[in-house]
């Protein structure tokens, strides 16, 4: 009697559960800055309102046009709250004993005086996440710097190589900064994505260039879960908080020209510190191979684990220049705004290893949303200086953005993720 053997069902669709961990995050949401009634720094927090529920609250009161005031004159609403709810206003309900202030729009305050609140994105609940567009668009990144870094390997059409890109980056420098939102599609993005074939069933299908032959179609990221605070007792450790929300200073710092540290500004913003959270990651391997490059250049992915091993490169390329340029940096303790000491950063980027698999989200800066690390430095200066503010003679990105922790000490460099399968 012969046994045949079980047939087996071809994997289409790849998914992977990945937990994705950060020491500390902020990925920015639709407003770039609070005004100050919309939001209110109280002892050791800072509290964000449910605004139509307050607006209500406060009119019941007789307190609304006060409040009407403040709003259009940008003003804070700090004494308002006082007078209509009390000393400890952050306590105060609506009429269906629904707290004004809840407790997961609340964020603990590192800052002395905060100014320009830049918030953080939030969910539908007004829980922080991390949106799956944001994941996507930085792998998305990673890849274009990997097929142009390895473009002999994958048959990059040679208009689309670094030298050819810089060629026309050159000749199109005058007008950059009126387009400089959009000149990457053009120059190579559009050929490295979406100019491509479809086959089906061994069959042309007719498409237009666009969407529908972009060969990241084949890849899905889902938005993260909610990052929820959790209280964490490890055992003979001391405990902590996972998914802190925060609000700190951010330094803006440069450098002189003999590399002493240099401040030029401060902002503030919401942050999350030990970000803990899950995300999915979906490989459509049959839509994969419907694609065919019109010009024969290979894919630069088959799996998910290629994705996530391309991400990593492109992190270990930014980790070894931010770690040459913090290893220049002489800390400067006199100078008249901020004494600035980058101990704790240079020791952050002392490992030769990058430890992390991205940089994503905001901080990761000049280099972490281009192909820029490819480019001479001459023409990357250029460029920021064009698109930017100009910096003659000093190398791009002239400025970075640390993050001043509650004692007052200059600690973290934000934006750095872990990408762990589950």
């Amino acid at each position: 009697m012969v046994v045949s053997s079980p047939i087996t069902k071809p994997t289409v669709c790849e998914t992977k559960q990945i937990r994705l961990t950060s020491r500390l995050l902020h990925i920015g949401s639709a407003v770039s800055q609070l005004d100050p009634f919309e939001y209110v720094e109280a002892g050791k927090f800072v509290y964000l309102a449910r605004p139509d529920a307050l607006a209500r609250s406060l009119k019941s009161r007789g307190f609304l046009n006060d409040y009407i005031y403040r709003v259009q004159n940008r003003e804070s609403i700090t004494s308002l709250l006082e007078n209509a709810f009390g000393d400890k206003w952050w306590t105060a309900t609506d009429a269906e004993g629904e707290a004004l202030f809840p407790s997961h729009l609340r964020s603990l305050n590192w800052a002395e005086k905060i100014t320009r609140l830049r918030p953080m994105i939030r969910d539908g609940f007004g829980h922080h996440y991390l949106p799956g567009s944001s994941i996507k668009g930085a792998i998305r990144t990673a890849i274009a710097y990997h097929l142009l870094k390895h473009s002999n390997q994958y048959g990059v059409p040679k208009e689309q190589k670094t030298s050819s890109i810089e060629q026309q980056l050159r000749k199109s420098m005058g007008t950059l900064k009126r387009k400089a939102r959009f000149a990457d599609d053009p120059l190579f993005m559009d050929e490295l994505f979406t100019n491509y074939d479809l086959y089906y069933q061994k069959r042309l299908v007719k498409s237009r260039q666009g969407p529908n032959t972009d060969i990241m179609r084949a890849l899905q990221v889902s938005d993260s879960q909610p990052l929820i605070e959790q209280h964490v007792q490890p055992e003979n450790r001391r405990p902590f908080f996972r998914n802190l929300s925060l609000v700190s200073e951010v330094v803006i710092s440069s450098r002189f020209p003999d590399y002493l540290a240099k401040y030029r500004d401060s902002i503030y913003a919401e942050m999350v510190l030990n970000v803990r959270t899950q995300f999915t990651l979906s490989l459509d391997h049959e839509m994969l191979s419907w694609f065919r490059h019109k010009q024969g250049m290979k894919l630069p992915f088959q799996s998910a684990d290629d994705i996530l091993k391309i991400c990593q490169e492109f992190a270990q390329d930014q980790w070894d220049f931010e770690h040459d340029y913090w290893a220049g940096i002489k800390n400067n303790l006199n100078d008249r705004r901020k004494a600035l000491d980058f101990s704790y950063i240079q020791d952050f980027y002392e490992p030769v290893k990058c430890p992390y698999s991205l940089r994503m989200g905001w901080a990761s800066g000049f280099m972490g949303t281009t192909i820029n690390l490819l480019m001479p430095d001459k023409t990357v200066a250029e460029i920021r200086d064009v698109c930017g503010r100009e910096a003659p003679g000093f190398e791009a990105p002239k400025s970075r953005r640390t993050v001043i922790d509650g004692r007052g000490d200059i600690r973290f460099a934000p934006g750095w993720v872990n990408f762990e399968t589950l």
